[in-house]
């Protein structure tokens, strides 16, 4: 029997402690090993069987999406349902800078693509790489945006928008306007109507890809609302028309600018207004902020003696004078102080059909004396002068129709030939309108009327009619025989005025007006035609607006289908030379 001492002893006793300890450390790890792996299936089951709402929420977060569905903006259509304005889909490039690698070899051909500069495009990668969006380029054709697409750099993606569209450019460029980027009005009836013509967003939830791309659409949150369509007065044809004759006779003559507006005498509708110089609003990049103005409606002038027939209307009014008085106009002057009005030469006796067809600034200065300027003034404000037309066009410009305590009298003489107050282009037309229409003032209208509007009546059908038979006789006879419009009878009046400058009225600079109807037996259209200083030599409305009247109103009568008057012809011959009055 073999007796082991206390030292051996010992040492068994410690290596089967050690190996009790380590058999203790296995089975302490293996049961926490197993432990983790049971609580760890156990999660694994629970949240793919029993409650999987977490993962699903978890997903959801990563790859499903709130979009914007866009909203198209209104068209907007002349009379007949022809295009004015229509937003066009297009695509905008954008990137996710925090996707994206500034060193990206492909970036010089996306810039190039883009018509960037390279160094600019890497740096703004760099400097926003903590962001998740900034626009490349916005509202680019969808051709380019699949060139873009087929770079395959990872960042950059596309989405659809719209853009605003003009098919007739600078033709209805000053009526219709035009929008910013982001389509929202800022000029003319794009800017009036904005919240008609505007749409409003969608939303729906979309499921993304890692690489941001659609994969399905999941749900609609807000269907998008599209913008209302908008119907205008004017006439596509005879915008087209006035906007040739006026940009013509604007660069024949060298001159600054003009104006033309076309009304339908019977509703008051605008039918043609154009401006020189215009704009094409597809193409900005060399917009002068000067032509952007509706000068028609925004620029008033001192209209001269286009207001000579309103002013013998309130004479006819008064129950002072007919048809057939006659007045003395010598010695073809008359004196207020140190003031003195004149005519071209001395008439004598005049007819008060001949003061108008003559211009005769002394024959309708003493009849308004006679009347007193509060009965001129009066009948001024009803047919619309200085009154706002409540057409609703941003920036219109009222005017001025002095009503001073006490006519002084060249005040007096100088309201009854248009001097001493301002109107703009569309008052003058539809001042005009009354004269064409038996006496009924219409409000005007730039959008398309169902139905006829309630006019009033300012003015008597005998007076309207007598005045009438002035304004024919000036066409045929007087200061407007270049304003004949082919085979169509017209009626009405030249007016050439000083314009104002710094230091007051310009000795060699005026506008030249007609304002006039036809056919003048039973009007249809009432144009109005302002050229500003023009510079070759001619300056007279008779030899530079009333032949634009001309052109446009023969063409624009055969156009609405109006019958010749075949008759006219046959009438008296005229000399296409003015009769020299500056009226």
């Amino acid at each position: 029997m073999t007796i082991l001492s206390s030292q051996e002893q010992q040492t068994t006793w410690s290596q089967k402690l050690a190996a009790g300890l380590k058999a203790w450390r296995f089975g302490s790890v293996l049961s926490v090993f197993l432990l983790v792996v049971g609580v760890l299936g156990w999660r694994l089951v629970d949240l793919q069987v029993v409650d999987n709402t977490f993962l699903r929420k978890q997903g959801d977060v990563r790859t499903i999406r709130v979009e914007t569905i866009d909203a198209h903006r209104g068209v907007i259509a002349d009379r007949y349902g022809e295009p004015l304005a229509v937003s066009t889909p297009v695509q905008t490039i954008w990137a996710n800078p925090s996707e994206m690698d500034p060193d990206e070899p492909r970036l010089a051909n996306l810039a190039r693509l883009l018509d960037l500069r390279e160094a600019t495009l890497r740096q703004r990668i760099r400097d926003y790489a903590s962001r998740e969006f900034i626009y490349l380029r916005r509202k680019v054709q969808p051709e380019l945006a699949d060139d873009v697409k087929a770079l395959e750099i990872s960042g950059i993606y596309s989405r659809q928008e719209y853009r605003r569209y003009y098919p007739a450019g600078e033709v209805t460029a000053h009526i219709v306007g035009f929008t910013n980027i982001d389509e929202k009005g800022q000029e003319g009836m794009e800017l009036a109507y904005n919240q008609w013509l505007s749409g409003e967003s969608g939303r729906k939830r979309v499921l993304k890809d890692n690489r941001g791309r659609v994969i399905k659409d999941l749900t609609l949150i807000q269907d998008a609302r599209h913008g209302h369509d908008l119907t205008l007065s004017i006439d596509l044809r005879l915008q087209y028309l006035a906007y040739r004759e006026l940009k013509a006779v604007v660069t024949a003559h060298k001159a600054r600018g003009g104006t033309l507006v076309m009304l339908d005498v019977d509703t008051g509708e605008v039918l043609a207004m154009v401006n020189q110089g215009s704009y094409n609003p597809n193409d900005r990049s060399q917009l002068a902020p000067e032509n952007l103005r509706n000068k028609a409606i925004t620029d008033v002038f001192e209209p001269g003696s286009t207001m000579k027939p309103i002013a013998m209307a309130a004479a006819l009014e008064s129950g002072k004078y007919v048809v057939n008085t006659t007045i003395d106009t010598s010695p073809g002057y008359r004196r207020f102080g140190r003031f003195t009005i004149r005519d071209h030469r001395n008439y004598g006796v005049l007819s008060l059909t001949d003061i108008i067809v003559k211009s005769s600034n002394v024959g309708i200065s003493r009849i308004a004396t006679e009347i007193g300027g509060d009965v001129i003034q009066n009948l001024y404000a009803r047919v619309g002068i200085g009154q706002p037309t409540g057409i609703g066009f941003p920036g219109e410009a009222v005017g001025v129709l002095p009503s001073p305590p006490k006519w002084r009298p060249v005040e007096e003489a100088t309201l009854s030939y248009g001097y001493g107050l301002s109107v703009n282009a569309l008052q003058l037309a539809q001042a005009y309108m009354v004269l064409a229409n038996g006496g009924i003032r219409y409000p005007v209208s730039l959008i398309r009327l169902d139905e006829k509007p309630v006019g009033e009546r300012v003015l008597s059908e005998k007076v309207s009619s007598d005045i009438r038979s002035m304004l024919e006789a000036v066409v045929v006879r007087g200061t407007g025989k270049r304003a004949r419009p082919g085979f169509y009878s017209a009626g009405g009046k030249t007016g050439t005025v000083h314009l104002v400058g710094k230091h007051g009225y310009e000795d060699d600079e005026y506008k030249s007006i007609f304002a006039g109807m036809a056919p003048i037996d039973n009007p249809r259209i009432v144009t109005v035609v302002a050229v500003d200083a023009p510079q070759s030599g001619e300056y007279y409305g008779g030899e530079v607006a009333a032949p634009v009247f001309a052109r446009v109103m023969g063409n624009a009568l055969r156009l609405l289908n109006v019958e010749p008057e075949l008759e006219v012809g046959a009438k008296a011959s005229v000399s296409e030379k003015p009769s020299g009055t500056r009226g």
